[in-house]
């Protein structure tokens, strides 16, 4: 045993061949009271995380105050898919993987069984995000998609924490110009993308993470909503 002050820490066992011993200590250690004590590190770790929750649930509880665009939007989604429309989804790394999990959502399903849904995922394509990049550049990756895609009466929903990703406010202007419905989960003050939506959802603050879990928390209720709908209109046949 070594001692360091009231504190105990066992040395490992070593082999013969062994020249150095090291010393690991537990993620907590046991002081000559018997009590657990926590290492300064790690309470820095809890507090760090804790700070990080309190950050996520102040981001989300301001959903709160979008309740009702929330749900302008996802009814909007949803008539475009009744009316035989597709919606079309688009965002960048994190953003990216959000948007292909809403739309996975409704091919397949959220929480109930249900018929499924018109959706298509713009960056879920590799060798069309390749080639366009290749051929016309970066922040054509989706425009270009949505020029060959998009007709009147579809929905184009992006995501983006800051709203300023230059391929996604191309799609937008697109979009626009074919006639789409266009909704977008945005950061900060929106960005150069919010007044290209018809429909937003601003997730406040500065820090990307929170306003990633505040449009993944939406981007369930979308499904929320469409699920109920769907369901409910399948009983009522």
């Amino acid at each position: 045993m070594i001692a360091f002050g009231d504190l105990a820490l066992s040395r490992p066992r070593t082999g013969r061949g062994d020249k150095k011993e090291t010393l690991t200590p537990p993620l907590r250690l046991e002081g000559s009271n018997g009590e657990l004590q926590c290492r300064p590190e790690q309470m820095n770790d809890e507090a760090r995380i804790k700070k990080r929750i309190s950050g996520s649930l102040t981001v989300i509880g301001a959903l709160r105050d979008q309740v009702a665009v929330i749900a302008d939007l996802a009814g909007e989604v949803y008539d475009c898919l009744q009316s035989g429309g597709t919606l079309y989804t688009a965002g960048n790394g994190g953003s990216a993987a959000q948007a292909l999990h809403l739309a996975e959502e409704l091919i397949g399903r959220y929480r109930s069984d249900r018929p499924a849904q018109r959706a298509v995922c713009l960056n879920a394509d590799p060798t069309a995000l390749t080639c366009i990049a290749n051929d016309y550049g970066f922040k054509h990756i989706f425009s270009r998609q949505v020029e060959a895609l998009v007709k009147p009466g579809d929905v184009l929903l992006v995501l983006s924490t800051s709203g300023n990703s230059a391929n996604v406010v191309n799609a937008l202007r697109t979009a626009g110009l074919r006639g789409a419905t266009t909704i977008g989960l945005l950061g900060g003050r929106g960005g150069a993308c919010h007044e290209l939506c018809d429909h937003t959802i601003i997730a406040p603050g500065k820090d990307s993470a929170h306003i990633q879990e505040a449009h993944q928390v939406v981007i369930h209720l979308i499904c929320e909503v469409i699920e109920q709908r769907v369901m409910a209109e399948a009983t009522a046949r």
